[in-house]
């Protein structure tokens, strides 16, 4: 797994790639702690090229949403419906919907709708 930070239009990205499970979701919950540390309230975690999200990913992603909310902070999800490769966003959409909390994130379909404040979320 490779996860680094950057900043676009005002947010701090945090971008994943590989898999989010119990031996990598650490490093994802680093990334938005150090961002939320350094006083950035705006926060997009693109898992676009994530192959594959445990239930340690998933309590990273509640954990980020908790951590946003009670900082007065904003938080989205870069997932799109399919993947480079066909099978990563829709991966992470199935695992988020059969455990029924993606509703509770703003999910965009790229960085660039993410990243701009007029864009709309995704429906859940």
């Amino acid at each position: 797994m490779l996860v680094t930070r950057a900043e676009q239009d005002g947010w701090a990205v945090v971008t994943v790639a590989g898999e989010m499970d119990l031996i990598s979701s650490p490093a994802v919950r680093q990334k938005v702690h150090d961002a939320v540390a350094e006083g950035r309230r705006s926060v997009v975690l693109d898992l676009a090229d994530v192959r594959f999200c445990d239930s340690s990913g998933v309590g990273v992603l509640i954990g980020a949403r908790r951590l946003m909310r009670s900082c007065a902070g904003r938080l989205r999800i870069v997932l799109p419906e399919e993947g480079a490769t066909g099978v990563e966003g829709a991966h992470v959409n199935r695992v988020l919907a059969a455990l029924g909390v993606r509703r509770l994130f703003e999910v965009f379909p790229d960085l660039a709708a993410a990243t701009d404040d007029a864009a709309q979320p995704l429906s859940a």
